[in-house]
């Protein structure tokens, strides 16, 4: 069902936000916590875009999935890091959005 294969979708991206932020936590996979749970969200976010890619065609399951990383990573940098808040940079976030908005409507899942 493509709801499902969205849904796969989504959660693969919001973990790949997640080990993307975990990679500053492994410190170079020295630590050993961050690393292991890195690695896992690593391992999730691979095993949702596969099985979103069921029903999606590839080109626009990675790009979604990119795009739900890279956003979710500025943002979390953002609010956990400090990083830049320039309206510049935001609106190139919000580029990505429209984009990644832009894929599921004219994907006709």
């Amino acid at each position: 069902m493509t709801v499902n294969a969205w849904i796969s979708l989504l959660v693969a991206g919001a973990m790949e936000t997640g080990w993307a932020i975990g990679l500053k936590y492994t410190e170079g996979f020295s630590r050993l916590v961050p690393s292991v749970v890195t690695i896992a969200l690593m391992a999730g976010s691979f095993y949702f875009l596969s099985k979103s890619l069921t029903d999606l065609p590839i080109g626009t399951a990675y790009a979604v999935w990119t795009g739900i990383g890279a956003v979710g990573t500025v943002i979390l940098g953002i609010y956990l890091f400090g990083e830049s808040r320039d309206l510049l940079r935001i609106l190139c976030l919000l580029l990505i959005i429209s984009g990644i908005i832009g894929l599921k409507v004219v994907s006709g899942e």
